[in-house]
């Protein structure tokens, strides 16, 4: 899913909350009790949602820094939250440049998915050398179910799953694998990894969100070119006419990660 916009990003964010681990995000803000003057760095924050699940659980105040580069989410975020958070355009290839200075934290949301395992590594040990510690949150596992099964289900996810390996920005993406990927190049720079599953489900009450990803899919899964046109068309019909029926969802697998230096 790239060229993220606002509309997307606000439709997702409702099904994001529920999706987090609750745990792994209390844990996030218990890392920084100790710190007498925590500072929060989220990288890719698009319009500040990850800033908006873990601030209210906060113990004190903390300082943060909304880092994107895309303006026009920022511009959102400057609407959402004024000055009381600091926001920063930049690329995040540029890892050197990243303004760690001072930051306790840093965290990201759907971002490791789009990444290389070159990226990682390279973020990894960057943000290793400033002792930092991480909070990733929904990184996509591979996994997609949907309540109103169709024979092409499979194949579909096969071929979106394939697709999640081309260049989003970052290199050739790892996809489904860049979480473990993450967790295991965590642990073998020093840090205590803890990972738990934060199923992204989209229900009735979601049937905008659905179409948008729906859409994605389709999206994709034509680019991959693996699947015949009428057979992509037959089943993007069929899950088009299946949003609006009663007990239609989807859900979607992902992944969360609490690295503690």
């Amino acid at each position: 899913m790239s060229g993220f916009d606002r509309v997307w990003l606000a439709l997702r964010e409702p099904v994001d909350i529920l999706a987090r681990d609750a745990g792994l995000l209390a844990a996030a803000a218990q890392s920084l009790e100790s710190v007498s003057a925590p500072t929060v760095l989220d990288i890719g924050c698009g319009t500040g949602s990850t800033f908006r699940a873990l601030s209210p659980r906060l113990g004190k105040p903390a300082h943060f820094r909304l880092f994107d580069h895309d303006h026009r989410l920022l511009d959102e975020a400057r609407r959402w939250h004024g000055d009381t958070v600091d926001l920063i355009q930049g690329d995040l290839n540029d890892i050197g440049a990243l303004p760690l200075a001072e930051v306790s934290l840093v965290t990201a949301s759907a971002l490791f998915d789009l990444c290389s395992e070159q990226f990682i590594r390279r973020f990894v040990a960057h943000v290793m050398q400033r002792g930092a510690s991480l909070y990733a949150a929904l990184n996509y596992d591979g996994r997609m179910r949907w309540s109103k099964p169709h024979p092409l289900d499979e194949a579909v996810l096969a071929s979106f799953n394939a697709h999640q390996l081309s260049d989003k920005g970052f290199g050739y993406s790892l996809g489904p694998q860049a979480w473990e990927t993450l967790a295991d190049c965590l642990r073998e720079n020093g840090y205590t990894v803890r990972t738990a599953e934060s199923p992204w489900t989209m229900a009735a009450d979601h049937r905008e969100l659905q179409r948008l990803f729906l859409d994605g899919v389709v999206r994709a899964v034509y680019e991959y070119g693996q699947l015949d046109e009428s057979e992509i068309r037959d089943w993007a019909d069929f899950r088009r006419k299946m949003v609006d029926r009663e007990g239609s969802l989807c859900q979607v697998g992902h992944q969360d990660i609490l690295a503690i230096r």
